[in-house]
Formats: structure tokens, sequence, C-alpha cells
């Protein structure tokens, strides 16, 4: 090859991978950066996992979101998956279970693949357990779009977690069938998704609302779901082992969660009626 030839691919090379990144910063535009999603989910948990958030006593139990109250991760995508930032609210990267920075992305990205303004109220992930189980209609969705490895897992890991953490910008996919998962809305369209884990998956839910909640609240252009602020919101109501509505999520071993997951809300777990943990 000529050393013409060569320069002019390396330029049209150069230009595609600029392109690329100019595509992934376009799907983020608009959404909320690493510093806001930060203080959201700060603001979103207890001292005991990194945050703010005041206790709330329930049956002689203080408790943040009902559940272990444990250091969160939490993960913003843009409409097509791109994703935006990943955080943490512990003092350090290992205050966190490691495994939670793949899910919180994977939860994000399944909130938002499956939202449409059509059917807006339709779903997060904790809408998706009970019908992904044996036997449902969804039986096999947690199965599809893999999580890329590749992505999901580049280093450096000392990057994880920052505003460089090597996730940002890929597109990494991934199904997530139980709760933390909830889409994010912009003038009645939606623009992305948000994903948090690290505690009981009702747990997470809990928190999914109160990061979305603070980050609406900042004025930032982000609204609430067209169908109703909780739409989307995680449904108690499964008994020996069947959902009555079909879109049911089981109780967590926190114990409390329902009960947080009320004064969040303001939607009544108690009828009807649901199993408490193990559910079985």
């Amino acid at each position: 090859m000529s050393k013409v030839l060569l320069n002019t691919a390396m330029s049209a090379a150069l230009v595609l991978s600029c392109g690329n990144v100019l595509a992934d910063i376009v799907a983020c535009r608009g959404l909320p950066t690493y510093a806001q999603l930060k203080l959201a989910l700060k603001a979103s948990v207890p001292g005991k996992a990194g945050g703010t958030l005041r206790l709330t006593t329930i049956d002689a139990k203080a408790t943040g979101n009902g559940g272990l109250d444990l250091p969160m991760w939490a993960t913003i995508v843009g409409r097509d998956g791109t994703v935006c930032a990943v955080v943490y609210s512990g003092p350090a990267q290992v205050s966190q279970w490691f495994a939670s920075r793949v899910i919180s992305a994977q939860k994000a990205y399944t909130a938002n693949s499956l939202t449409v303004a059509g059917a807006p109220g339709i779903w997060s992930t904790a809408k998706l357990w009970a019908p992904t189980q044996p036997g449902g209609f969804l039986y096999g969705l947690q199965a599809s779009n893999p999580v890329d490895p590749a992505v999901a897992y580049k280093g450096p890991s000392s990057n994880w977690g920052t505003p460089n953490d090597p996730l940002v910008g890929k597109i990494m996919g991934g199904n997530n069938v139980f709760g933390g998962g909830v889409s994010l809305w912009k003038k009645g369209a939606v623009a992305g998704g948000l994903g948090v884990s690290g505690d009981t998956s009702c747990a997470d839910h809990n928190i999914a609302l109160r990061v979305r909640d603070y980050l609406v609240a900042l004025g930032i252009g982000l609204a609430d779901n067209r169908a109703g602020k909780y739409a989307d919101n995680i449904i108690y109501d499964i008994v020996g082992g069947h959902s009555a509505s079909g879109f049911g999520h089981p109780t967590c071993p926190g114990g409390l969660e329902d009960e947080i997951n009320t004064q969040i809300t303001g939607i009544d777990h108690t009828s009807p009626g649901h199993d408490d943990f193990p559910n079985y």
C-alpha cells in the first residue's frame, strides 16, 4: 500500500472513530451527568450505604429503603442503550458488590429498551419477574439480548464507577427481570433508563424511584412517566406462587421494602394480599 493510500485509510478510520464518539455523546445529551447521578444516589441511601437519606422506623426497626441498606451502584443509559454514567455510593469502589455494577447497567438497559411512549406504564424491571417465570408469557426474555462481556468487564477496573468508567459510551446490553430498573422521561417521551443494584431487589426498586424523583426535581429537563409518576411501580401480589396481576414481584428478605415503597409512592400493598419472604 502506498504512503498516500495508507494516510487516507488512517484518516478515514480516525473520522469514523470520532463519529462514533460523537454519536455516543449525542445519545447522552440532556441526561444527568456523572456528578448529578452521584448526588442523586447518595441522597437516596442512608449513611450506612454512603448517603444522606434519613432513616425511617418501622416495627421498631430503623431502615432507609427497607432492605439491607448496603452501598449501591447506579447506571444511566441513553435512548439507544449507550451507557452515560456509572457511579457508586460507598466510600470506596470495594464497598459495593462488584457484580452489581454490571447488574445496574443491565437494569438500565432493560427498562429503557422495553419502554415506549405508546405503552408507558408497563415495564420496570420489577414488573418483569412474574411474566418471565416458567409458563409466563415472557418466559425466556432474560436469556435474550445477552450482556456483551467484552464491554462489561473491560478495564482498567480502577476506573469502574468513575467518570472514565469503560462502560461509558458503549452499549452493554442485557435483560434483567427483578427490581431496580426504571425508565427516564423528557417531554412525554422515553429518554433513557436508570438502573441501581446492591441491596435486595425490592430495595433496589425503592432506591431507583428515589433517584429518579431526585433527578426530576433537579430541573434538568427530566419529567415523570407520562402514564403517572409511579405507573411502573413494583407490584406485591404473589400468593402461593401466583401473581394476581401477572406482573408481580416476590417480597424480599429485608422485610420492610413494601412498607417503604408505600411511603415513597402512596401505593397500598396490603390489598390484594401477598406472601411474605420467602414466598414459598
